[in-house]
């Protein structure tokens, strides 16, 4: 199992032991996601070297666990295990990992193929989650960009990680959404489009000068940050640190930054000591079924 570098103790209070480790018929294992990357609102995310897991052996999830619901969705039958080395309720994408893991649980049981479980896993998960970005780069790994019932990988020009600065306070994404503003002026419009666009044109050529202004934002993350100003203290230490770019991880409240990979532990170390930190590969495979 690939292992991501934690610089706290681990989420759960047991040992994560892994797919690998275990013995079992099947194991689904999905990684966790950063969604938005600044500008880009649900339309890129970008996918985490930590993983939630689906398993038919072990304790049964609860029937209202959104992995339970997604796998009842897609005709499973039994129970499931969950597993997870990352925590819900921090901008994370934890139901979006939750989600695909389930329905591709029930593909798995009922031995769809891995090009219809997929599919299915895209549609059904986007569905149920309200929107594609996370549902996307769980599924698919990288940095994927979705718009229209379609995702697409970004090719990747840069050689960096992902560090998180995750604070103990959750932020339920359906009320954080309720903070946004229902209309936007022309002018943010036009200036997140093209942020948007030249975020996407850095990353593929590898322009790592131009991310940090790539990750501008003016459609949410000033919303969502006035009621977590230690985010916006997180994001600020990132940038000063060395990181490339620093966003608010989907609707927060943790704050996610790209970095070269030989500042990644300097740029953890002076994020803010009320939060944990997490430097993190970005997951290339996507959702796997072993």
């Amino acid at each position: 199992m690939r292992l991501a570098r934690h610089h706290a103790r681990s989420w759960r209070a047991r040992v994560h032991e892994g797919c690998d480790d275990l013995v079992m018929s099947w194991c689904v294992r999905v990684p966790a996601s950063s969604a938005n990357l600044g500008p880009a609102f649900d339309a890129l995310a970008v996918a985490l070297a930590t993983y939630f897991e689906v398993t038919p052996t072990g304790e049964p999830a609860p029937e209202t666990h959104p992995a339970v619901r997604a796998f009842r969705h897609g005709g499973g039958t039994g129970s499931i295990s969950v597993r997870a080395s990352f925590p819900g309720g921090r901008g994370l994408g934890f139901s979006g990992a939750a989600r695909v893991a389930g329905l591709l649980a029930a593909a798995t049981q009922r031995e769809s193929g891995a090009v219809a479980a997929r599919e299915y896993a895209f549609r059904e998960g986007t569905h149920l989650e309200g929107h594609a970005d996370n549902v996307a780069a769980s599924l698919y790994g990288g940095v994927v960009a979705t718009s229209g019932g379609r995702a697409t990988r970004v090719p990747l020009g840069v050689d960096g990680v992902v560090v998180l600065w995750v604070p103990d306070r959750e932020t339920p994404t359906r009320a954080a959404r309720r903070q946004l503003p229902e209309q936007v002026s022309f002018a943010d419009a036009v200036f997140n489009v093209g942020r948007t666009a030249l975020l996407v044109a850095a990353l593929a050529s590898g322009d790592v000068d131009a991310l940090r202004t790539a990750t501008e934002d003016r459609l949410h993350q000033d919303s969502r940050l006035a009621r977590v100003p230690e985010t916006r203290t997180a994001m600020s230490a990132a940038l000063r640190a060395g990181a490339w770019a620093s966003w608010l991880s989907g609707s927060g409240p943790s704050a996610a930054a790209l970095v070269e990979r030989g500042r990644a532990d300097a740029v953890a170390a002076a994020l803010p000591n009320t939060g944990r930190s997490m430097v993190l590969p970005i997951d290339e495979d996507g959702a796997q079924v072993t």
